[in-house]
């Protein structure tokens, strides 16, 4: 065997230690890129759980309003009865009659409408609460990511667990959605 043949092994020897001691590295950015793309979804689908939620709570908020105009309408109606000469007033008295039960029923519907839209409401403060956690967990993950590739690059171990450190934080941030209501 020539000097510069065992040279080259020597090389190849060396690569491929090199190579085995940062398999555990490339297998962390394995895990932390599925890690990414799952707090990905979720955190895309919260938002979008915030979005349709704040839609059925404009929508609540529409029929309430739609109940206390219809029930100002009928107020003005029963006034106007009341204080304009008539000639039927057994018909003006049936009608005021209907008015106030009207009402009635209104009041009802408006006090449901405005539960339903309160509640809806809180589910959106709630919905959004847990996309910020999602959106800072994939920050967090991301960059655990981005510095973990980095240990293949200057082959410096610091790299990864700095790296871990962070993704333990992302992973934290996300698992704080479960303790939130």
């Amino acid at each position: 065997m020539e000097p510069t043949e065992a040279q080259e092994l020597q090389e190849h020897a060396e690569h491929a230690e090199h190579e085995s001691t940062l398999r555990p590295v490339a297998f962390t950015m394995s895990v932390l890129a599925v890690m990414v793309a799952v707090t990905t979804v979720l955190g895309h689908r919260t938002h979008t759980e915030a979005v349709l939620d704040q839609n059925k709570a404009t929508d609540t908020w529409g029929e309430y309003q739609a109940q206390n105009i219809r029930s100002y309408d009928a107020e003005l109606h029963i006034r106007l009865t009341e204080i304009m000469p008539l000639t039927d007033k057994t018909a003006a008295a049936k009608d005021v009659d209907d008015r106030h039960k009207d009402q009635a029923r209104w009041a009802e519907k408006m006090a449901d409408e405005f539960k339903e839209a309160r509640a809806l409401e809180a589910e959106v403060k709630g919905a959004e609460a847990r996309a910020v956690r999602f959106d800072l967990a994939e920050a967090l993950l991301e960059i655990g990511l981005v510095v973990t590739s980095v240990t293949l690059l200057t082959r410096a171990r610091v790299y990864w667990y700095l790296g871990i450190g962070f993704s333990i934080a992302g992973i934290a941030s996300a698992l704080s959605v479960l303790l939130l209501k």
